[in-house]
């Protein structure tokens, strides 16, 4: 059995070290009691999670490094440290929304809650323990938020997450009542809709609502569902449920018709030849092409094809080149269908800026070639000192961190390409439907 105390004998634990007790990981011994399974199994789960404390000391004195060559330099103090959670997000292979929250739990770990950052040092809770009690202080002041730290940090290994929430929601309410009831007050303002993909060509649509508007809305549908089922209605509770939602947010009489903009990228094997490859539906991945061809036969909205082309032996779009500084409409969606979602690895955002990859102020081309789709945040990142972005002929970015580091981002093909042709088919909301 791999012995885990080398990360302790060790004075001087080194990165070669640390390389060379990952490999030993894919040699522990197979044959050994299930007993010794299970053992190894917590101390896996114990390791993993002092991993996170020891990630959490490294992104804080990074970040704490690159504030103070920054502050020597004379940047700003409100832009220092500004490109380090999209390093540790590569770092990490994680999105850069998710570094920066990953940098901001970091800190609160390392500077305001010891015995919570003990407690994952000893590997005796995990990453997410870790943030629970991270978002539940985090409206109180340094000092509340210290001594919450200290009352939990006798039974925190013992909590279940639920109980670990109550707890440290209880003693805030305890300490701070009004800063709770602030915070609640301010989570109205995020208030939000969101659609993300979910298997066999279905979609998750999530609302964040108050509370009280959340019970409300789910009342009306359950009650809507009962009433139609008692009417005699074949379809399930939630089926009734999930039409309601779509027919009243949509003023149609049926859910299925409801007249929408949606991209297909298909092949033309896939529309006119019954082929079997892969459709790609943007902002949401790969559909089978028989449910995209259903899709265009059931559709009471006018069609479109729009030829785009992609290269024979790799499948990815080329096209188009523009004398403009600022990408056309027509190239900037042609960037769009290409990269799908940001282009920055692990990010997978929603493209906001088509964006040179060599600035035009350094003569970069407005090209298919040097163009690329970013979101918001990451094209902020790249205009930080230090990075750098260079295109390759084959489409590939190279982004270059301030610390030297690579890491390669390569455009999606064309799903299911095995020949030049690419059509983009678009549904348009009819006039008679859009007044």
């Amino acid at each position: 059995m791999f012995d885990y105390a080398v990360i302790v004998d060790h004075t001087t634990f080194r990165t070669a070290d640390l390389v060379g007790w990952v490999d030993a990981l894919s040699m522990l011994a197979s044959d050994v009691p299930d007993g010794e399974r299970i053992d190894r199994l917590r101390l896996l789960e114990d390791a993993k999670n002092a991993i996170c404390a020891a990630q959490a000391r490294e992104a804080v004195a990074l970040k704490a490094s690159v504030v103070a060559a920054e502050k020597a330099r004379g940047v700003p103090a409100d832009k220092r440290g500004r490109g380090v959670a999209a390093q540790v997000a590569l770092a990490r292979r994680q999105s850069p929304h998710r570094g920066g929250r990953l940098v901001g739990l970091a800190e609160a770990l390392v500077y305001e809650l010891p015995e919570t950052m003990a407690a994952l040092t000893r590997g005796v809770i995990g990453e997410w323990q870790a943030t629970l009690v991270c978002r539940e202080t985090a409206c109180l002041s340094r000092e509340d938020r210290a001594e919450v730290d200290r009352r939990m940090a006798a039974e925190l290994a013992s909590l279940s997450d639920r109980q670990l929430v109550a707890t440290a929601l209880g003693l805030a309410c305890q300490l701070d009542p009004r800063s709770v009831v602030g915070r609640a007050a301010r989570a109205e303002a995020d208030r939000r809709v969101t659609v993300r993909p979910a298997p066999d060509t279905m979609a998750i649509l999530s609302a964040t609502l108050p509370v009280a508007q959340a019970v409300a809305v789910w009342a009306a549908l359950v009650r809507e569902a009962e009433t139609a089922r008692a009417g005699g209605d074949g379809r399930s509770r939630g089926q009734v449920m999930a039409d309601t939602l779509v027919t009243r947010c949509t003023g149609q009489a049926q859910a299925e018709r409801v007249p929408v903009e949606v991209q297909l990228v298909m092949t033309d094997q896939a529309l006119l030849w019954a082929g079997n490859s892969p459709v790609e539906l943007p902002g949401y991945g790969p559909v089978p092409a028989d449910h995209a061809r259903r899709l265009l036969a059931n559709s009471e909205a006018p069609v479109w094809l729009r030829r785009l082309y992609a290269r024979p032996r790799t499948g990815q779009l080329v096209a188009m080149e523009s004398r403009r500084r600022l990408f056309p409409e027509g190239l900037r969606q042609f960037l769009t269908t290409r990269d799908r979602f940001c282009r920055t690895p692990w990010c997978g955002a929603p493209i906001r800026h088509a964006d040179h990859v060599t600035p035009a102020a350094a003569g970069g081309p407005t090209s298919a070639s040097n163009g690329q789709g970013l979101c918001e945040r990451c094209n902020q990142t790249k205009e930080v000192a230090g990075w750098r972005a260079t295109p390759g002929r084959d489409g590939t970015i190279v982004i270059t961190t301030p610390t030297g580091h690579n890491y390669r981002s390569k455009p999606p093909p064309v799903a299911g390409q095995t020949r030049p042709v690419h059509l983009d088919i678009q549904f348009q909301i009819p006039a008679a439907h859009a007044a």
